[in-house]
C-alpha cells in the first residue's frame, strides 16, 4: 500500500534518479524529441496484424461491415450505369413507363446504398470503439503492473501521450480505414467497369493517371516535411503552456507575464505559420487534381463524342464514363490526404505495443505463495544493490528488526536510506543477499500479499480526486463510518475536519491544494491506520511542516507506529530520539547501529548529524514519539 508521494530531502528522490540503470533493462520509450519526429512507415504488417487480433472476436460485426461496404459500393458503382442504360434504351425511344421504371430502380438502389452505409459505418465504430476500449483498458492494467524502474526512466508526459494520443491516433486511423475501404473498392470497381464498358475510351479516361502519380510522388514528399513542420510547432507551444501552467507562481512573483505572453505568441505564430504552409500544400494538391479531371474529361467527350457520330459508342456509355471519371478522382483525393494519417497510426501502434510489450523488471516467481498473516519480523542478511550494473548503492547490509520495533534510517544524503525500504517494499529486487518478513523470502512470496500488509506515508503526502472520507478509505472502501472516524481521531485529524464546511464530504482538489500539507499528512497517516499494516514506512513524514503542526504530527505518529514494525527515515533527527534503534548509514552501509542515548555518547557520525541538526534550529527540538503521546 503507497500511502503518499515521495519527492524531496531523504525521500525516494535518490533511489529513483539512481534506478535509471534498473529502468534501461525494463524498458525505455522513446525520448520527447522522438514522440514529435517519428512518422513511421506507411504501413507496418506487425501492427496492423496485432490491431486485427483485437478485431477478431467480433467477428459477426466485420462480417456485417464488410457485407456494408460491397453492397454500398455496389450500390454506388450501379447509378452511372442505371442512368447511361436509360438513355439509350429508354429516351431514346421515348419510353416513358421505362423511365418510372428507372426511377424506382434508381430510388430503390439509392436506398439500399445508403441502408448498406449506415451498417457499414455502424458496425465499423462499435468494433473500433470495443478495440479502443480494450486497448486503454489493458495499457491501464499493465502500467499498473510495471515497476518502479519504469517509471524511474521514462516522463510521465511520454506515458500519457501513449495512454491518451496515440490511442485516439489509432481511433482516427480507424476512422480511416473506413473511408480508404470504401474508396479502394470504388476505385478498383470504376477501372474494372470503365474497361468493360470500352476499353479504349478506358484507357483515353485514364491516360492522365501517370501525371498524377508522379505529382503524387513528390506531393508526398513535401508533405511529409510540412505534416511534419505543424507537430514540431505544436510540441513547441504545448511545451511552452504547459511550463507556464506550472510555473505560474514564479512568473506572477517575478512579474513575467509580459514576457513570457510575447515568448508564447512567437511560438504561437510559428505552429499557425506551419500550419498554414501546410493548408497551402494541400490546396495545391486539389488546384493541380482539378485540371487533370477537366483534362480526363475533355479527351473523353470530345474522343467519345466522335465515336458516337460515327454510331461506334452508345450516347448512355459516354454520359456514364462522364460520370464514372468525375468519381474516379474523388476516392484519389481522399486517400491522398489519408497518407500522413496512416504513418501516424503506424508509429502510435507500434508506441503502443512498444509499452504492452515491456516486462515488469520486478514480477512473482512462478509458483509464489501468499504471504500469511505476519507478526513484522524484517531481517536484512547481507543485502547489496545496485542500480546500475557494478555500481553498489547497498553494501553487505545486515539488519534485525524484531515486531514491533520502530528502526530509524539517518544518515548523509545519498548513504542508501530510500533504497533499503524500496527493497524493503518490493519496488526493486536485492542483488545479493535477501531481504526475509518472519522467514519469507520476498522474491519467493506474491507481492500483491506482501503490499496488503505494508503501508507506506512518503514525505509529499498525495491525495486522491473525491472526498477526506473517500481518501482515508481508499485501501478498505468497505470500511464503517465508525472506523474512518476512529482513525482520524486517533492520528488528530477529525477536529480540524469537522471544522471544514462539508466535514468528511469536502472534496479534495487536485493534489490536494485546499488542504494545507500538515493536514494531508494527518489525512494520510489515517488512511495508513485504517488499512491496519504490519510494517509500517515513513519517509520525511515531518520534513515541510512547521514546529506546531510537526507537534500534532508527532502525536499521530505515537498512534501510527504503536505495536507496527516500522522503519522512519528522518533529517530532523530530534523526532526519532525514543526510536527502538537508530541505524546510521553512510556510502551504503549500516556503520552503527543502537539507541539514540548509545549513539550520541560516541564520537561518530550520529553525534556529528545529530549536533548538525541541533546547531541548524534556533527552537527546541520537536518531541519525540512518547513524548509526544504523552
Amino acid at each position: 500500500m503507497h500511502w503518499g508521494e515521495g519527492g524531496h530531502g531523504g525521500g525516494f528522490s535518490h533511489g529513483m534518479g539512481m534506478g535509471r540503470g534498473e529502468a534501461w533493462r525494463a524498458g525505455t520509450l522513446h525520448s520527447a524529441l522522438d514522440e514529435v519526429e517519428a512518422l513511421g512507415k506507411f504501413y507496418d504488417q506487425r501492427v496492423v496484424s496485432r490491431l486485427f487480433a483485437y478485431a477478431a472476436p467480433h467477428k459477426r460485426l466485420l462480417a456485417l461491415a464488410a457485407l456494408g461496404v460491397l453492397l454500398y459500393t455496389a450500390s454506388s458503382l450501379a447509378t452511372p450505369r442505371l442512368i447511361g442504360y436509360g438513355i439509350d434504351h429508354f429516351v431514346k425511344e421515348g419510353s416513358f413507363s421505362g423511365l418510372h421504371f428507372l426511377a424506382i430502380a434508381y430510388f430503390l438502389i439509392a436506398a439500399v446504398g445508403y441502408a448498406a452505409n449506415y451498417v457499414y459505418l455502424v458496425s465499423v465504430a462499435r468494433v473500433g470503439q470495443r478495440v479502443l476500449f480494450t486497448l486503454r483498458s489493458q495499457m491501464f492494467h499493465h502500467l499498473q503492473g510495471l515497476s518502479l524502474s519504469f517509471y524511474d526512466a521514462n516522463e510521465v508526459g511520454i506515458i500519457m501521450s501513449r495512454v491518451q494520443n496515440d490511442v485516439t491516433q489509432l481511433q482516427e486511423f480507424l476512422n480511416t480505414v473506413v473511408v480508404s475501404t470504401a474508396d479502394i473498392l470504388s476505385l478498383v470497381g470504376i477501372v474494372a467497369i470503365l474497361f468493360w464498358m470500352d476499353v479504349p475510351l478506358a484507357a483515353i479516361a485514364l491516360s492522365t493517371m501517370p501525371v498524377l502519380i508522379v505529382i503524387m510522388i513528390f506531393w508526398q514528399r513535401r508533405a511529409r516535411q510540412r505534416f511534419m513542420a505543424v507537430r514540431r510547432a505544436i510540441a513547441i507551444v504545448n511545451a511552452g503552456l504547459q511550463e507556464n501552467i506550472s510555473g505560474v507562481r514564479v512568473i506572477q512573483s517575478l512579474r513575467r507575464e509580459d514576457q513570457n505572453l510575447r515568448d508564447f505568441d512567437r511560438r504561437n505564430e510559428g505552429h499557425m505559420e506551419a500550419s498554414l504552409r501546410a493548408g497551402r500544400l494541400a490546396a495545391f494538391l486539389n488546384t493541380i487534381v482539378e485540371p487533370l479531371v477537366a483534362a480526363a474529361l475533355a479527351t473523353v467527350i470530345i474522343y467519345g463524342g466522335w465515336r458516337v457520330t460515327q454510331g461506334a459508342l452508345a450516347v448512355g456509355v459516354l454520359v456514364s464514363f462522364v460520370l464514372y471519371i468525375q468519381r474516379f478522382f474523388d476516392p484519389i483525393r481522399s486517400l491522398t490526404m489519408q497518407y500522413t494519417e496512416v504513418q501516424r497510426a503506424m508509429i502510435s501502434g507500434v508506441r503502443i505495443f512498444e509499452i504492452l510489450d515491456t516486462n515488469p523488471a520486478i514480477k512473482d516467481e512462478e509458483g509464489a505463495a501468499e504471504l500469511p498473516s505476519i507478526h513484522g519480523r524484517v531481517k536484512f542478511e547481507k543485502v547489496s544493490f545496485s542500480y546500475v550494473p557494478g555500481v553498489n548503492v547497498l553494501q553487505d547490509i545486515n539488519l534485525d528488526a524484531q515486531p514491533g520495533e520502530t528502526i530509524a534510517l539517518v544518515g548523509p544524503t545519498g548513504a542508501g536510506k530510500s533504497t533499503m525500504v524500496s527493497l524493503l517494499a518490493r519496488f526493486y529486487d536485492v542483488t545479493e543477499g535477501k531481504i526475509t518478513v518472519d522467514g519469507h523470502d520476498l522474491r519467493s512470496v506474491a507481492r500483491r500479499s506482501l503490499a496488503s500488509q505494508m503501508g507506506m506515508v512518503l514525505q509529499e503526502p498525495f491525495l486522491f480526486s473525491g472526498t477526506i472520507r473517500e481518501n482515508i478509505k481508499y485501501a478498505r472502501p468497505d470500511a464503517s463510518e465508525d472506523e474512518v472516524v476512529t482513525a482520524a481521531k486517533a492520528v488528530g485529524a477529525h477536529d480540524f475536519i469537522l471544522r471544514l464546511d462539508k466535514g468528511y464530504d469536502t472534496p479534495v482538489q487536485e493534489r490536494g491544494i485546499n488542504l494545507s500539507v500538515g493536514q494531508r499528512q494527518l489525512i494520510s497517516f489515517a488512511r495508513a491506520l485504517l488499512a491496519n499494516p504490519r510494517i509500517l514506512i515513513l519517509d520525511e513524514a515531518t520534513a515541510n511542516v512547521d514546529t506546531q503542526t510537526e507537534l500534532a504530527i508527532q502525536r499521530a505518529l505515537g498512534n501510527l507506529l504503536a505495536g507496527r514494525t516500522s522503519f522512519v527515515i528522518a533529517h530532523r533527527l530530534s523526532t526519532i530520539r525514543e526510536a527502538s534503534r537508530i541505524a546510521v548509514l553512510d556510502h551504503g552501509r549500516i556503520v552503527d547501529i543502537g539507541t539514540h542515548h548509545d549513539l550520541l555518547s560516541k564520537d561518530g557520525l550520529y553525534r556529528r548529524l545529530y549536533t548538525m541538526s541541533y546547531d541548524g534550529h534556533q527552537d527546541s527540538p520537536a518531541p519525540s514519539f512518547q513524548q509526544a503521546q504523552g
